[in-house]
């Protein structure tokens, strides 16, 4: 017997010790959830970071968001409109374009330039404030961290991926027109006929669905490892890197579940 548990030892302790450490940082995700939640509904309510958290992730995104929007409809475009030649369907590249950015290109590719231009500063600012004690000196004055720091960073995601969303639909499907009317000579008539047609509210709404649901995961996310950050300028580069990847990878997972439960019914019906 002895034998047998000098043999296992050295295989199960350190998995029941991983175990044990994804327990308890689970827990500690749940419960920064839950004090993020309990903050929102209960005031004071810091109705100016949440204006400022609005104008930083929304309207200082509109740029980088324009410009990928732009050149993702145009190369879809382009890539689509040469295979859709090889059967004589080229008046189908509106719906096409319309169809995959309102349901699944412009809320996944806006979710992902949020995550890189504003929840990396986010994780960044707060793990800032960690190892510098500022996130201490607000608990000193009676003032809750999570309510100053995560509940408007939170709220403001959630409200503004869904407008750069439409943002992204919009200038996408805008580059696909120009490269279907003037490079690939499609007539005008027929891809706008197409595209009316078959790109309904539903897929609008799915995919508006979809950003507000990432917003609140990547705000979440990149705030928490914030909040974790230890171990000086070295930890705040590592918690911020962790928050872009996790964040990334969460909206791409969470994409597959939206798309093949959630929103079945707008997307099947």
């Amino acid at each position: 017997m002895d034998r047998v548990l000098n043999f296992i030892s050295p295989v199960i302790t350190p998995l029941g010790a991983l175990v044990i450490d994804k327990t308890r940082a689970l827990g500690k995700f749940t419960s920064f959830v839950g004090d993020a939640l309990a903050w929102t509904i209960r005031p004071p309510f810091r109705t100016v970071q949440f204006f400022r958290q609005m104008e930083f992730v929304g309207v200082r995104s509109t740029g980088i968001i324009a410009l990928t929007a732009f050149f993702s409809g145009a190369v879809f475009a382009l890539n689509i409109g040469k295979v859709y030649g090889l059967f004589n369907m080229e008046i189908m590249v509106g719906a096409t374009v319309g169809l995959s950015f309102t349901r699944e290109m412009g809320p996944v590719f806006t979710a992902l330039m949020v995550v890189a231009r504003a929840c990396s500063s986010m994780a960044a600012e707060i793990g800032t404030m960690r190892v510098t004690e500022q996130v201490d000196a607000l608990e000193t004055m009676a003032v809750d961290p999570i309510q100053y720091l995560v509940v408007p960073r939170l709220w403001a995601t959630v409200f503004m991926v869904p407008v750069l969303t439409v943002l992204y639909n919009f200038i996408g499907i805008l580059g696909a027109y120009f490269i279907g009317i003037f490079i690939l000579h499609i007539p005008e008539g027929p891809f706008l006929t197409k595209l009316y047609y078959y790109v309904d509210g539903d897929d609008f709404i799915s995919g508006l669905v979809k950003a507000a649901v990432f917003g609140f995961l990547i705000s979440l996310i990149s705030c928490y490892e914030g909040f974790m950050t230890s171990g000086g300028a070295e930890g705040v580069g590592k918690r911020t890197t962790r928050a872009v990847v996790y964040s990334s990878v969460t909206v791409l997972v969470t994409d597959y579940f939206l798309t093949s439960w959630i929103l079945e019914y707008f997307i099947n019906r």
